[in-house]
């Protein structure tokens, strides 16, 4: 840091695209709050400005977005209720439009020709497009910088942030800091050591020669110790689990053959493990949506909106997630889904849109009469929205053998493809669009602690934001498709809901309650990514600073017994983004975004047109950052 009169001096800790998207940020609004001054960013990372980490180029070209590149952008738009000013670009498919006709002069790797050639808006284009995506929307941003405002970038990884008024950042192998006015750490997933149950299978695996894979980011660990013909327990049944399948599979010269009417059959290399894969709920992510939305255009929020948070806070006491918050968010899942049944398949009810709406708009949610009335409305179950049941689709059902559970298992898993790839179920998608619009909302709630405690941090943190990745976040449709062909192949073979796992005579016991029997293995993975937890954080940088007592974990108070319950994530000011110290002060200088922050964001990049809350956020950190250098 210098004089007044040189350049403001900020460190972005983490050059992913919640970086770049506030680098994006802070150059949209320096006209309005620069000033004569000046900024210098420090883009501080060892992985590729823009692709960062996780959408890198150096990955497996297998592995896959499950986003369509329609549904991707990394730009605001008029729909984003910011502070600062509109600057708007392409998304991931008009980019690749773009490059396609030579507007944009993108140097593209030779090995994405064909699939930049063959991509259209409803392809589920590979991680490393999307990382050249990044990489040219990094450069477009530097590009467009003001006059001003300066960028440097450094390859290495920060090690530690020190100092009271100007903040040193150490940058590993360098002995001296950079000295800085404001540090912003773009956190993403949390790597974290193992937690006590978790060790105790890693201890067990070791006095046993077995092999135990902890929670992890999949396409950072090495499974290449895991033996072909091995027999291996998987727990997880999300994305995690569909990138394992594949990188086991076809990543060790497995191939798939493409059958007539769209199936597949998987040809073994005889370098598989045979995988058995279970879950709490049992079953796969929901698949894709393949279409688009046929009906009138919907209007969200409408039943979880400012107004309907409001009355929830005005009423005395904590609030209850499942008894006073989920009525009105699925209410408004539920307003969604049928609007577009509504509209868009008007020949499948027998109300007109209009009377079912106001008759809609004055009956609470998960009532007699609100059963009533989609009865008399919907004539078939099938078009019915049934949020339990979409939740849990094994609950209470039991099989007396693993094939008949599996040959169960292959018809859901059949039935979830076609309902996803058939328009005649569009609502579908309405339901999906609710689901954002309440993920955006939501945090507007979390901000003012009025939740119960515990009820935050099951009911929020555990179930919704899971049944959120399970109905919204699911793998595209080939991914499931796959998944039935190394089933069929023997590759792979399905445990059931709720999976447990045993330790007995030396080796790891599967089991699970939807039918009898167990299955011994010598190797258990974990399918999925670490729980947010500052305590067990692995990163060198926030554990130094959490030692310092310059990082603290957030805690939810509980209104009633006084007590504070650790909730894992990095404690920020959800209004400003302001880094919470271990003393529960707000620091002046420090700040943090990401999805495991007391702000709950969702990640970087997100569909367009959707007011979408990491784009609100980055904008909101940007102008607070901009402030203090005036």
């Amino acid at each position: 840091m210098a004089s007044a009169d040189s350049p403001f001096e900020l460190a972005i800790v983490g050059a992913g695209p919640r970086g770049i998207c506030v680098l994006e940020r802070l150059s949209a609004n320096a006209a309005e709050l620069l000033g004569e001054r000046g900024l210098r960013v420090h883009l501080i990372d060892p992985f590729p400005p823009g692709p960062g980490r996780v959408w890198r180029y150096d990955q497996s070209p297998l592995l896959r977005m499950n986003s369509m590149p329609e549904d991707v952008t990394m730009f605001t738009d008029e729909t984003v209720k910011m502070a600062g000013p509109v600057w708007p670009g392409p998304s991931l498919s008009e980019w690749a439009a773009r490059v396609r006709d030579g507007k944009l002069d993108v140097d593209v790797a030779a090995d994405l020709h064909d699939e930049l050639n063959s991509l259209d808006s409803t392809s589920f284009p590979t991680r490393r497009l999307q990382s050249a995506y990044l990489d040219w929307v990094y450069r477009y941003v530097l590009a467009g910088l003001p006059a001003g405002i300066e960028v440097v970038e450094h390859r290495a990884r920060a090690v530690d942030v020190s100092g009271d008024g100007p903040q040193d950042v150490w940058l590993e192998g360098d002995p001296r800091p950079l000295r800085v006015d404001a540090v912003l750490l773009t956190v993403g997933h949390l790597d974290a050591v193992p937690d006590e149950r978790e060790n105790e299978l890693v201890r067990f695996a070791a006095e046993h020669d077995l092999a135990y894979y902890p929670a992890g980011y999949t396409a950072d660990v090495d499974y290449s110790a895991v033996r072909p013909g091995e027999t291996v327990l998987v727990r997880g049944f999300g994305l995690a689990f569909v990138d394992l399948m594949l990188l086991l599979t076809e990543g060790r010269g497995g191939r798939f053959e493409e059958l007539s009417g769209g199936a597949l059959r998987y040809h073994p290399s005889g370098a598989e493990p045979v995988l058995h894969v279970g879950s709490r709920r049992g079953v796969p992510y929901h698949a894709k949506t393949g279409y688009r939305l046929r009906g009138k255009p919907l209007q969200l929020p409408r039943f979880f909106d400012s107004y309907a948070i409001k009355k929830l806070l005005d009423q005395p006491g904590q609030l209850n997630f499942y008894d006073d918050v989920w009525p009105h968010m699925a209410k408004e899942i539920a307003w969604g889904y049928y609007t577009e049944l509504f509209t868009g398949h008007p020949e499948r009810v027998r109300l007109d849109f209009a009377v079912f709406a106001d008759a809609f708009a004055d009956i609470p949610w998960d009532t007699e009469e609100m059963r009533t009335l989609i009865d008399r409305a919907v004539p078939s179950e099938v078009d019915k929205l049934d949020l339990r049941r979409l939740d849990r689709p094994l609950a209470g059902e039991r099989f007396e053998s693993a094939e008949v559970f599996g040959k169960h298992l292959r018809e859901y898993i059949e039935g979830d493809l076609a309902r996803r790839a058939d328009v005649e179920f569009s609502a579908d998608l309405g339901a999906f669009m609710a689901l954002l619009s309440v993920v955006g909302q939501f945090p507007s709630l979390v901000a003012t602690g009025r939740l119960d405690a515990r009820s935050q941090l099951s009911d929020v943190d555990g179930w919704w934001f899971g049944f959120f990745s399970y109905f919204a976040s699911g793998p595209p449709p080939r991914r499931l498709q796959e998944l039935l062909a190394l089933q069929e192949a023997g590759v792979v073979s399905f445990l059931g809901e709720e999976m447990r796992v045993a330790t007995e005579d030396g080796c790891f016991v599967g089991s699970s309650a939807s039918y009898p029997g167990t299955v011994e293995a010598s190797t258990l993975i974990e399918a999925r990514l670490p729980e947010p937890s500052v305590r067990r954080v692995s990163d060198e940088l926030l554990r130094a600073m959490r030692d310092a007592g310059a990082l603290a974990e957030e805690t939810v108070a509980d209104l009633v017994s006084g007590a504070k319950l650790p909730s894992g994530r990095i404690h920020t000011r959800v209004a400003d983004s302001r880094l919470v110290d271990g003393a529960g002060n707000p620091h002046r200088s420090r700040f943090a975004v990401g999805p495991h922050t007391s702000a709950r964001s969702p990640g970087a990049f997100t569909r367009p047109r959707t007011n979408a809350l990491p784009f609100r956020q980055n904008d909101a950190v940007a102008r607070e950052i901009l402030g203090l250098s005036s």
